[in-house]
Formats: structure tokens, sequence, C-alpha cells
């Protein structure tokens, strides 16, 4: 019997696939794709470049023995391709991406009698999607490619544009299927919650023919979304079980399989997920509802989320933009060098803000400088952004589920700063734990790819698997937290209405 699930993780800065046995992973190539940034608040992925990195980290760890292929995946970022020669129309629209602001407004405005200011009714189609109009997610992004790409919308109309999100692009090249599952198909602002099929009021609303989405599947299948080819990658037929988007791969990873269970990933962004079960919770708080999973023959299973745009890119972002560092993993140390942030807080609104704010007018903020001020306080509040960040959807959480965390489950890259993961302990005053297998994400897809095949036998044997590396519990005075937070409030208010 083969003996090995193989995960591919498409994600905003870089592509990895790693090879899992039963234990955990034994195999793992990774590469990054260029950023492109054609004018201030556009950001783009070349498509073919980055099925290109991913092609390559799959042929570095390639062997005999991969029983199916698990994929996970940046959400929300938009390819239109041609469905008869494979190639894009334009760069992939990345989830970052602000230039749909106006079509939000439009849209927004469209559904009330009189225009509102500031956007108008923003949540005008929570009650079939989940979401609030906001440019973070795909719809606007397709209606704005239809309209501003030459030829799209006829190529829509004639059947040969369709579109994807990164899942449906990599399985796509893998195996010639069009497909996504319910949890990236949840953030298209597209599909209805209930139904778990695209909704013809949106479509309409939209602008968008159904013939250029993908088929809705759930989260993995024993029988499969497709083949791998045997002539593509992977050199070898494998069959693909398991799709998630990156932050409902998580939830699996962690095995928070139970309604109240919880998770934060601190990736590119901060992710943010609470399992609701069965439960459709339509948020009055500015958190997201979405879908967590589906596995195959099972009811969905439902959860609330805070999404966080600016949390790694922030550190990838002073390594690139400001060269204060010369590698991402040098922050730690140069924040460590002052004991505290001596007054400095950065607000990364490089995109807006999202949970629980929403707002797309507010742009990046430093405070509180002064002649004391140098790199390394600056770095502090770089790593100290995250932890604020995750506080404020945190609390959102609690106000909307009232939930009484015991921990919170973290994974992802900024995991490795042992100061955020103290200052995230204290900020939120909950323990934090880390997960053992920092890539999380990756694990989850492995988790639905090989739950479907039974190379993992059910949700028990992998909730058993669950290790944590570390924990960490709070050390602040209740006095200093409630000060700190304040000031960051003050912070994030003064972001807003810039633009």
């Amino acid at each position: 019997m083969d003996q090995l699930i193989a995960a591919i993780d498409q994600g905003t800065t870089s592509s990895r696939t790693i090879l899992f046995d039963r234990d955990g992973p034994i195999a793992c190539a990774q590469l990054e794709h260029r950023q492109i940034f054609p004018q201030p608040g556009w950001v783009e992925h070349d498509p073919l470049e980055v099925w290109e990195r991913v092609s390559e980290t799959i042929r570095k760890v390639r062997r005999p023995g991969i029983a199916a292929i698990g994929i996970t995946n940046q959400r929300e970022t938009t390819v239109v391709w041609n469905r008869f020669t494979g190639k894009p129309y334009c760069n992939a629209i990345v989830w970052q991406d602000t230039r749909t602001r106006g079509i939000c407004e439009e849209l927004a405005n469209s559904g009330t009698e009189v225009p509102h200011a500031g956007g108008g009714n923003q949540d005008r189609f929570r009650a079939q999607c989940g979401l609030p109009l906001a440019t973070y997610f795909s719809g606007p992004k397709i209606r704005w490619i239809l309209e501003h790409v030459p030829v799209v919308a006829e190529a829509a109309r004639n059947g040969d544009a369709i579109f994807g999100t990164m899942d449906s692009w990599v399985v796509w090249n893998l195996t010639g299927q069009h497909v996504t599952d319910v949890t990236n198909a949840s953030r298209t602002m597209l599909m209805n919650l209930a139904t778990l099929d695209w909704d013809e009021d949106l479509l309409r609303i939209m602008g968008i023919l159904r013939t250029m989405l993908p088929r809705i599947v759930s989260s993995n299948d024993p029988n499969g979304f497709g083949m791998a080819r045997a002539d593509g990658p992977f050199g070898a037929e494998i069959p693909v079980t398991g799709i998630l988007g990156d932050q409902h791969a998580a939830i699996v990873g962690h095995a928070c399989f139970e309604p109240g269970e919880m998770k934060n990933t601190y990736g590119t962004g901060c992710f943010m997920l609470l399992n609701t079960g069965p439960r459709i919770v339509q948020s009055k708080h500015g958190l997201l509802t979405t879908l967590a999973y589906q596995f195959h023959n099972q009811p969905p299973v439902y959860a609330l989320e805070g999404s966080v745009a600016i949390a790694g890119a922030l550190v990838q972002w002073v390594r690139d933009n400001l060269g204060i560092i010369g590698n991402s993993s040098d922050i730690d140390a140069l924040a460590s060098q002052v004991p505290d942030n001596g007054g400095v807080y950065f607000v990364p609104a490089f995109s807006g803000l999202f949970a629980p704010w929403w707002r797309s007018d507010a742009r990046g903020l430093i405070m509180g400088l002064s002649r004391q001020s140098n790199k390394s306080h600056l770095a502090r509040a770089v790593l100290e952004a995250a932890a604020y960040q995750t506080l404020d959807v945190l609390e959102a959480m609690r106000a909307e589920a009232g939930i009484d965390l015991k921990a919170l489950r973290v994974d992802g890259g900024m995991t490795a700063s042992e100061i955020l993961m103290q200052f995230q302990a204290d900020i939120a005053n909950v323990p934090v734990e880390r997960a053992a297998i920092a890539e999380t994400t990756a694990l989850g897809a492995a988790f639905a790819a090989g739950l479907a095949i039974g190379f993992w036998k059910d949700q028990n044997e992998l909730r058993e698997r669950r290790k944590i590396d570390r924990r960490w519990e709070p050390k602040m005075a209740e006095v200093e937290r409630t000060r700190l937070h304040a000031k960051w409030l003050d912070a994030v208010k003064r972001t807003m209405g810039w633009i």
C-alpha cells in the first residue's frame, strides 16, 4: 500500500509541496514568486509563474508511494483563463488588492433607495453569502476583469473564459478538471451558504455568467476531483482527494472539529476561525460567516472568521521596502534589543482594515515616534501589530459567540517569534499553544486527502496526532494590558478616512 500523502500549499508569497507519512512531514520544497504592484493598492501574481513554482516544488520532493494529493491555497485571489489554451487573460488579482473599491461601493449603494456615505449597505449580501461587500472577495474582482480587460467579456459569453481561485488553477493544471471546494467557493461572494451552490441572484447582480464558474465540490472525496496526469510534475497518475482554502485547512490541521474550538494562523495575514458546527451564524461584530469544511457525504461545518490583511507581510515589507533586516527571521533579534515598543505603534492598513473594522479608506500609520525611537522599537511594533490585530478579532469573537477561550491554538511562520507569542498571550490574557507542526495548513490538506482514502481512520485519530510544541502563559498586569490596547485602538482610528 502507498504510504505517503502529498500536500500542495499555494500561498500568497510562496508555494510549497510537503510529503507526509502517518506521523508527520518527511520532505518539503518551497519557492517564492513575485509580488507585482502595478500601482498603489494593486497587488498581482503571474499565474503561469505560480504554476511553474508549484511544479518545481513537486518535482523536488516527488517519489514512489504517493497515494493521494491534497491542495490548499491562498483564497480570494482571482484568475481568469482560456479553457482551451490554458493561458490567463491577465495577472491574478490578489486578495489584498483594493482596485474593486468603486465596484463594492456601487453594489452597496445600488441596493438602497438613498446612497449612504462611507460605502452604503456593506451587509447587502450577508444573508446569502455571509460576507460584507469588501475588496477582499473574488466576485467584485471577476467583475473588474470583465469590465477592464479587453476580450474577456466576449470570451465569457462564448464560453471560453473561466474563473478560479488558486485551488481551481492548480487542479486544472494538474488534472484538467474545473472545480473548487465549498470553502474556497464561500469566499467569492457568489455561493449561497445554505445551498452550497452558486446563487443566481448574486450572479445576476454581479454580472457574472455561471458558465465561467467551477463546479463546487466537498472538501474531500474518495473518488477524487481528478487525476494528476502522468506527464505532469508528479510523473504519475495520482488522485486529488482533498481541497481546502488555507485557513480552513489550518482548522482541520489543528483538529478543531468541535463547535467552540478555534485557531489563529499567522501568515501573510492573520486568520482566526471559530468552529460553529452545523449553525450558520450571521455576524453582528464585523466577522465573516464561512464554511469550515465539508467532508465527503457529511453535513457542512460552518465557522466565524476574523481576517487581518497584513501580519507576516509587514515583516516582508520592512525587509524589502525599508531594508532594516536582511532576512525575515532577523526581526526577532532586532526587536529583542529593546524591552518594549518605546511608545511606537504600527497599524499596517496597507490595503485598508479588515476584521472587525472593514474600512477600505484606511491606510498604514506609524505613531508615537520620538527622538529616542530606533529600528528596534519599529521591529517590536511590527511584531506587536500582529498581536493587537489578533486581539481585536478575538474580542469580536467573544462578543459574537460568548466563548470562554481556554487557549489560543496558533500556527504559521510568525509563531517562530518568541517575542510575538509571549506578547500575544499577555495582551489577549489567554494561554497560547503553538502547534508542533508549524505548517498546519499543509497538514490540514494532507488530513483531508488522507481521510478520504482511509490513510487516517477518522477524526479521532487526527485529534490524537495533534501535538503542542510550546505553551505561553499571560504575565502582564491588567492595568498595563488595558493601557496598551487603548493606545493601539487610538492609532487604529487615526488610519481611517485617509482615502
